[in-house]
Parts: C-alpha cells; sequence; structure tokens
C-alpha cells in the first residue's frame, strides 16, 4: 500500500482511510478526491465518459504521493454499480468513505437540449435512483465492517424553492435524496454515518457557460457571502463530514452556500 501524502494540510484527516467518489472527474466531485487524498485516502474516481479527466485527477493524486485509481461506471445502472464496489474492494481492501457525487447534467451540452419528461427521466435514473442503489449496495457492507461514512449530495433550495422547470425537477429529486438520507441515517446507526451536503451557487460549467454578466453578477448580490461558491468550498464540507471530527454527525444537511438559503 502506497504511502499518504508526505505533507497534508492542516485540518481533519482521512489518513488510512478509503474512499469512492462517484463523478469525480471534473467540478465539485474532482475537488472532494483532491481534498480526500491531500488528508491522506486512497481514493476511487469514478467517471462515466470523460476518462481522459478522471486519468487526469489520478496523476494530481499520485504526483503527489497519493494512491488513487481511475474506475468507469454508470451509477443509474446496478451492474455498473456492482462492478466499481468490487473494484473498490479488490484494489482498497475495503470501503470506508462513498460520496454519492454523481448526478445528470441538465442545464449544459446536451442534456440541456433534453425534453422535460427526457430530463425528468435522467435526473431520477442517476441522482436519485443512482444514489439509492448505491447507498443499498455500499451500506450493509459497511455495517458489517462496523463503520463507514456515507455522504449524499442535495441542493439548497429543496425546502426554499426555486420558479422554473429545470429547477422544480431538480428541488423534486434532490428532495428525495435528502429524505432517503434521513431514513437511511437511522437504518444504518450506529456503525454508518450518513450525511448530505446541500450546495448553492457553486461556480461550475454552468456559471461559466448559461449565465450572462448580470445574472452572474446577482447571484453575488443576493448572497451575503458576497461570492459564488467554489468546488473547494464543497470539498472542505466533505471532507469534514467523512472525518473523524464529525463522529457525533449524522443524519443532517450541511448547506455549502454562503448564507442564501439558511
Amino acid at each position: 500500500m502506497a504511502a499518504p501524502y508526505s505533507s497534508s494540510p492542516p485540518g481533519p484527516r482521512l489518513q488510512g482511510k478509503t474512499a469512492v467518489v462517484t463523478g469525480a472527474s471534473s467540478g465539485i466531485g474532482r475537488a472532494i478526491a483532491l481534498a480526500f487524498a491531500a488528508h491522506g485516502a486512497q481514493v476511487i474516481v469514478n467517471y462515466r465518459r470523460s476518462a481522459d479527466r478522471a486519468e487526469g485527477v489520478v496523476r494530481e493524486i499520485t504526483d503527489k504521493g497519493g494512491r488513487a485509481l481511475a474506475v468507469q461506471g454508470d451509477v443509474s445502472r446496478p451492474e455498473d454499480i456492482e462492478r466499481l464496489v468490487e473494484t473498490a474492494l479488490r484494489q482498497l481492501g475495503r470501503i470506508d468513505i462513498w460520496v454519492n457525487n454523481a448526478g445528470a447534467d441538465i442545464l449544459t451540452g446536451p442534456g440541456a437540449e433534453l425534453s422535460d419528461p427526457e430530463k425528468l427521466d435522467l435526473l431520477i435514473d442517476v441522482d436519485l435512483r443512482g444514489t439509492i442503489h448505491c447507498c443499498w449496495r455500499v451500506g450493509p457492507l459497511m455495517r458489517s465492517a462496523g463503520s463507514g461514512v456515507i455522504l449524499n449530495m442535495s441542493w439548497d433550495h429543496v425546502q426554499h424553492g426555486m420558479e422554473g422547470a429545470n429547477p422544480a425537477m431538480f428541488a423534486a429529486v434532490k428532495g428525495g435524496i435528502l429524505a432517503f438520507s434521513k431514513s437511511l441515517a437511522r437504518s444504518l446507526a450506529p456503525e454508518v454515518r450518513v450525511n448530505v451536503l446541500a450546495p448553492g451557487w457553486i461556480e461550475t460549467a454552468f456559471a461559466a457557460t448559461r449565465m450572462d454578466d448580470a445574472a452572474y453578477r446577482a447571484v453575488i448580490e443576493g448572497t451575503p457571502a458576497r461570492r459564488w461558491g467554489t468546488p473547494e468550498d464543497v470539498a472542505a464540507a466533505a471532507l469534514y463530514l467523512a472525518s473523524d471530527e464529525a463522529s457525533f454527525i449524522t443524519g443532517q444537511t450541511l448547506h455549502v452556500n454562503g448564507g442564501v438559503v439558511a
């Protein structure tokens, strides 16, 4: 087993832990994978299509002395989830942390051109069913092992609301993840902790490609922290919830949104 990073930054430590991060080839997933590795975890970088970007994340980790492996898998397919779990167990020996970050993109690229029913089906298949199936597969493994952490991804506007067809669909699906996670936390306790991250306006591809300057500035003006969030902001929250410093926290939702929804 390769040694963890030789010089980890201060803060929570994941030294000796193993982690799977779904949808980790870019954006928030990439930031979480890098943060976990920087704090000593061995990381499975899951991706669906972006093999080059996933391998790039792996190189960023291994170039600094960490251990990581890119594993293809579409979380909307139970057979791919099974392969992802089996690969993680074979390569890492166990799974201590599982982050359900993979999500369907209905705002940019081909997803933006889909009809509303097609968008809804995609969100349900990837975000909701994918999260549930991953939890169903890995939760019992962690419980049998005596410990584990599951982090699921929701949205800060789930309980607040936002006008529009896309936000309504997104809220419905991410609200399902939040509700499921609360029940899962009770079902897997005390061995396994289950928590939810609820990002707000995070500066990823949508901000760069689909928003005009006025809308971009409006987000800043409407955010008490007076800036957009970054993937690294979400990664820092994930790092805390995955660490032993959060050992008494389960069934909770952490909003990473600069105060937009309080």
